[in-house]
């Protein structure tokens, strides 16, 4: 067999392409804890003896770099070192690769242009993450992240300053320090993976200051007024479209729950007293799914009022299951709340180019609601209702799984009809 592309280490020679085994310990590649590593079908792979068996581990790396074999010899000193001290993990999950712990092993493809290309990077750094974040994480944020790199002027990582500035030329700064963030994040990865050899990223994020108005939707607080929130119920519910979204419309507005909660609800869930608020909806990859547990919390419960009572007895169906979603789409299926953001709520462009409006969108137009405020504000409204009526925060932190200290943080200072006494 041909060597090809050989490189001196050292203390040994590694011959890139052949199919054969280089062991970390040139002097006897059989000595006992010594760990050698594999070419095979171009892959790395780790070889050694313990135990009386022989193991081996691939490393999902190519065998075509030279950065590639560093990070080999790197996780074989791990592997002999264990060895040595008796500690060897005999799982081997401790030395594989996070993204083989999942169900694939992707290769890492090294970058052999002059001009590393960004979106090839964050590619191969979304193979590596997706078996370590929530899958709506994958399913929305990187693809956004995907989209945002797309966009850029340049994918050159050595023109990182001209990226940072379009990115504030042309995004908000809630969004710029994010994506930002994360193309740190996914530089500092590809140096650890022998990819590329500096973060030209690092440090960038942290120096793009948010105004207050941009803190997120959880505490991005502009409420409705009482007014407001009436306004819009009565619309919902005289509204040819979309009548069947009124009782979710008023559920929101009078008990805070997060849109993903309240979608997520069942019969199952609710009691003689109260609501067991226990699951929540998730966007994935393939689509939405049911969520055991909250965004802060295991679950919580909510106390049925009389107002609460008769929304639900208006739509509980005589033959209704336990495992029946409460509110439904126009098909019979639980709520796509993306769609009932994008049409009912705010509205959107037809195939034609037509904006069409949304229900909140048109009173805006009308001037019978001050300005357009997304579904979360029906959350915020709640919580400053509460407090305006004097309602103790930790009753409010309990129905709504925010904590006193949030509550008083970011709510008290918003609330509407503030008057200084006359002392």
């Amino acid at each position: 067999m041909g060597v090809k592309n050989s490189y001196d280490k050292g203390y040994y020679t590694i011959k890139i392409g052949e199919e054969a085994v280089y062991s970390q310990n040139a002097k006897s590649r059989a000595s006992k804890g010594s760990v050698g590593i594999k070419v095979s079908n171009g892959i790395l792979q780790l070889r050694f003896r313990y135990g009386g068996k022989r193991h081996y581990l691939s490393l999902g790396l190519s065998a075509d770099d030279k950065r590639n074999w560093k990070a080999a010899e790197r996780k074989a000193a791990i592997i002999e070192d264990d060895i040595l001290k008796e500690r060897l993990d005999m799982t081997l999950a401790k030395y594989k690769p996070q993204s083989a712990l999942a169900t694939f092993t992707p290769v890492f493809t090294p970058i052999t242009s002059p001009k590393p290309d960004l979106a090839e990077l964050w590619k191969q750094y979304e193979a590596f993450k997706k078996p370590l974040v929530s899958q709506t994480t994958y399913a929305v944020d990187y693809r956004k992240y995907r989209n945002h790199i797309a966009k850029l002027p340049t994918q050159n990582i050595e023109e990182a300053i001209a990226i940072r500035d379009y990115l504030v030329a042309n995004l908000t700064p809630n969004t710029t320090k994010r994506v930002l963030t994360n193309l740190c994040a996914c530089c500092d990865w590809a140096v650890e993976s022998g990819l590329i050899t500096s973060n030209p990223f690092q440090g960038m994020a942290a120096k793009i200051q948010l105004p207050k108005a941009e803190r997120g939707e959880e505490y991005d607080i502009d409420c409705f007024s009482r007014a407001e929130r009436d306004i819009i119920i009565e619309a919902f519910e005289e509204s040819k479209h979309y009548r069947y979204y009124a009782p979710l419309v008023k559920t929101l507005f009078f008990t805070g729950m997060r849109p993903s909660e309240a979608i997520a609800l069942q019969w199952k869930h609710i009691g003689d007293k109260f609501i067991a608020i226990a699951q929540s909806i998730t966007i994935s990859e393939n689509g939405h799914k049911l969520k055991d547990g909250l965004k802060t919390q295991e679950q919580r419960r909510f106390s049925i009022n009389d107002q609460l009572r008769n929304i639900l007895n208006s739509i509980r169906p005589e033959n209704a299951k336990d495992s029946d979603f409460i509110f439904l789409s126009k098909t019979g299926k639980f709520i796509d709340f993306g769609d009932f953001l994008n049409h009912a709520w705010r509205g959107y462009k037809n195939r034609h180019g037509r904006f069409i409006e949304g229900i909140v969108t048109r009173l805006v137009r009308e001037g019978k609601v001050e300005r357009y405020r997304r579904p979360y504000q029906c959350r915020h409204t709640f919580i400053s209702l509460c407090l305006e009526s004097g309602i103790d925060s930790k009753d409010i932190s309990g129905w709504t799984g925010n904590s006193s200290e949030t509550i008083y943080r970011y709510y008290a200072s918003n609330q509407r009809n503030l008057q200084v006494p006359e002392l």
